[in-house]
């Protein structure tokens, strides 16, 4: 049955950034699914693992910063995972930051910080998963990109580049890793009503701005990626890699 293909069930997943927001809301997704999950996360993912807990699935907590972790930490955050829940099949690189500032003002420490979160840690955690994935024959990394991994932005350069950048890095991935049975792809979400956004959703006229150039007429919400996350996970996206896809509310089409 086609429905069968979208099970997760005996699959061990890794999501970053999963103690709130889109990452949670993946992270629980694919517990749904029938995955075990562990949650890398710089803060307490506790709320999430709790949620997951209560489905049935094992969950594993792990610490990390990625502002400041080296790529060996990250490289045994995902060995911990591994060794944790017996496996990883599913990497979900969602961890992000964002820092708004006009171009010519802005700081080369923000620079640098967006740069290590967006970019340095998908590239370092994608690497130390691939290898296992490679090792097995089979797995799925998935990306978060964006909608400024196409546009340009107004005040977030450093956020735009690392997210043209992730684009870049899942094709680049997905043509390596495609004959070893590994996918890679990315969502690129629209404007999401998460933490990230809550000043713009906050700034009224830019806030009807915006919601006046979604076709959807709304912002998303961390429910409307679930279903993508899942997809993309899934044996029924077998035949998919080097894909970047847009849950914009017709953003892009606009």
């Amino acid at each position: 049955m086609i429905l069968d293909s979208f099970r997760l069930d005996g699959k061990v997943a890794l999501v970053s950034g999963s103690s709130r927001g889109l990452g949670q809301g993946a992270a629980i997704a694919l517990a749904e699914a029938g995955a075990d999950v562990a949650l890398l996360d710089r803060g307490d993912a506790s709320e999430t693992a709790d949620r997951i807990r209560a489905l049935g699935r094992r969950v594993h907590p792990i610490r990390r910063d990625f502002a400041s972790a080296a790529p060996g930490e990250l490289a045994d955050a995902v060995a911990e995972a591994i060794a944790e829940l017996d496996g990883l099949d599913i990497l979900v690189n969602n961890a992000g930051t964002i820092r708004r500032a006009p171009a010519a003002q802005y700081s080369a420490g923000d620079w640098d910080d967006v740069l290590t979160v967006n970019l340095d840690a998908v590239f370092h955690l994608s690497q130390a998963a691939g290898r296992h994935m490679i090792a097995r024959g089979s797995g799925r990394i998935i990306n978060v990109a964006s909608m400024l991994s196409f546009q340009g932005g107004v005040f977030v350069p450093a956020y735009t580049a690392s997210k043209h950048a992730v684009a870049g890095l899942t094709k680049a991935l997905a043509n390596e890793w495609a004959a070893s049975g590994v996918t890679v792809n990315a969502v690129a979400p629209g404007y999401m009503a998460t933490d990230n956004t809550a000043a713009l959703r906050a700034d009224e006229g830019r806030e009807a701005s915006i919601v006046s150039r979604i076709p959807a007429g709304r912002w998303g919400t961390p429910a409307d990626l679930q279903g993508v996350f899942v997809f993309l996970a899934s044996d029924a996206a077998a035949y998919v890699t080097g894909a970047i896809v847009p849950v914009d509310g017709g953003w892009l089409v606009r």
